[in-house]
């Protein structure tokens, strides 16, 4: 389970992943809604998704953002500003590759992942998306897999050893 993290003390960017305009027939005609996927970030650790709904686009936009920093999480990064290890995440059938890179390496990543990526302040990693292109899902499959890197630290306190037994 995730900790609660207060976003009010943040200086939290946003960015807007994708737009959709939903149609609704109705007798009277068409109505149209909008769709904005949001992503928030302090280009520091923390990062966030949401996703807002509303007749017109700067309301659904401004609900996206608050539903982004009701679910904020924090990732470890090393001293490359990079992963700690590969890993992959998965939400529904997108599946996203993420992989460390060298310093001077920069952000490799596609669209939808490059933004969580950037607010999230990993500036060196390589990402491949795999499976579904769907954009909600891609951004939720990089969010799963960045919430579960595990620092050295943390994996020498689960094994009971010290961190340089387990970085060799």
């Amino acid at each position: 389970m995730r900790k609660k993290i207060d976003a009010s003390n943040l200086e939290l960017k946003d960015k807007v992943v994708t737009i959709n305009r939903v149609t609704k027939v109705v007798k009277g005609g068409r109505t149209f809604r909008f769709a904005a996927l949001v992503v928030v970030g302090d280009e520091n650790g923390h990062v966030g998704v949401g996703l807002g709904k509303a007749t017109e686009i700067p309301e659904a936009i401004r609900k996206g953002k608050e539903d982004a920093k009701k679910n904020l999480i924090y990732i470890e990064k090393n001293e490359n500003d990079s992963l700690y290890h590969e890993i992959e995440g998965n939400f529904g059938t997108a599946h996203v590759l993420l992989k460390p890179a060298a310093e001077g390496t920069g952000i490799i990543a596609g669209g939808p992942v490059r933004i969580v990526m950037e607010l999230a302040g990993i500036r060196n990693v390589r990402t491949k998306s795999l499976g579904s292109n769907n954009k909600r899902n891609v951004v939720l499959a990089a969010l799963e897999g960045l919430s579960n890197i595990k620092t050295p630290q943390q994996i020498a306190k689960l094994r009971g050893k010290s961190v340089e037994e387990i970085l060799g």
